[in-house]
């Protein structure tokens, strides 16, 4: 497995209402053995999490589907992430 960053930076018209939807497709992603870690930045501009997945395109496919990004509160990118 790989680690990918996914960058979920806010949007003018952030909406608080996809918090909870957000937080139960992480738990979800947990659950699967595919969420390494995430969490909010200090600033309130948005946050990220590292997918732990096969291929830059699962994890986009992945990304894609997050509520942040279906509701339009974010922008949602993902790079892949070599950490060590």
């Amino acid at each position: 497995m790989k680690r990918y960053l996914v960058m979920a930076m806010r949007k003018p018209d952030f909406s608080d209402e996809v918090v909870a939807p957000h937080l139960a497709f992480l738990d979800a992603l947990r659950a699967e053995g595919k969420l390494e870690m995430t969490g909010g930045f200090s600033d309130k501009s948005g946050g990220a999490y590292v997918l732990l997945v096969g291929t830059l395109e699962e994890a986009k496919a992945i990304a894609v589907e997050d509520p942040l990004a279906t509701s339009g509160s974010s922008d949602v990118v993902v790079y892949e992430w070599n950490a060590r």
